[in-house]
């Protein structure tokens, strides 16, 4: 994964880029195709931005797969989005790996059957030393869900109330061992945040395009970048202070 020296790329690249995948089964539906095409569309979108993400020099990239609220879709398709991921990890996990992509799992993995919940352990011991990118995939993942094992985990552990710090906080996320986003993006056009990543998003910018996730290729994430380095990061402060005598 070497950049092209073709890539116009902003002065300022965002070392952590999240993403909403949103609208496969819009994209499928417009084409006459069941949702669960769109779903495998989207997939092949992703090996796409993963070697643009690469490319580009984002070093933390992290994609919101499956939510908490997505076990409530139907039976069918849900049984296929977990045959999607497994297939993903049969077929893509050693080019990954040779690709230097370490993967790391955001969210529950107590739902999926025994066998797929080793596979995912496996991928992510298998590609832990790799740092070329590193893949955050959030499978039953919900942000409100991810507060509240925390917690469970700081009383677990004894925390004394003068103990619980934003950074103390941030330790017990399924994030703790990487930043927060700079940049959130999200496809199809939805103007939600949908329990993705609400703690560490406090202060991310925000990027939103109506562009269907199968069709969101790399020219739509240079895009993206251009537009992030146009904005003005103040985490609740102003740019200007005025001064005062």
């Amino acid at each position: 994964m070497t950049r092209s020296s073709e890539v116009k790329l902003p002065e300022e690249v965002p070392a952590h880029v999240a993403i909403i995948m949103d609208g496969n089964g819009r994209w499928a539906r417009k084409r006459g195709l069941p949702r669960l095409a769109g779903h495998r569309a989207g997939v092949e979108n992703l090996r796409r931005i993963l070697e643009a993400s690469a490319e580009f020099g984002i070093k933390y990239l992290t994609i919101y797969a499956f939510s908490t609220e997505n076990w409530e879709r139907p039976a069918a398709e849900v049984r296929g989005l977990i045959n999607i991921l497994e297939d993903v990890i049969d077929q893509e996990l050693e080019t990954l790996h040779q690709n230097g992509v370490q993967l790391r799992h955001l969210g529950r993995l107590e739902r999926l059957g025994t066998e797929l919940q080793e596979k995912v352990r496996h991928a992510i011991e298998l590609t832990n030393n790799n740092q070329q990118l590193i893949l955050n995939v959030a499978w039953n993942y919900g942000g409100r869900d991810e507060i509240v094992h925390a917690i469970q985990r700081m009383i677990e552990d004894g925390l004394k109330p003068e103990d619980v710090t934003e950074e103390r906080v941030s330790e017990y996320l399924y994030t703790s061992k990487c930043p927060d986003p700079d940049l959130i993006i999200r496809t199809s056009g939805e103007m939600r945040v949908s329990n993705f990543l609400i703690w560490q998003g406090a202060y991310s910018e925000w990027y939103v395009t109506p562009t269907y996730w199968p069709e969101f290729g790399p020219d739509e994430l240079l895009k993206a970048l251009h537009e992030y380095a146009q904005r003005e990061r103040r985490y609740g402060r102003i740019s200007d202070p005025i001064k005062t005598n």
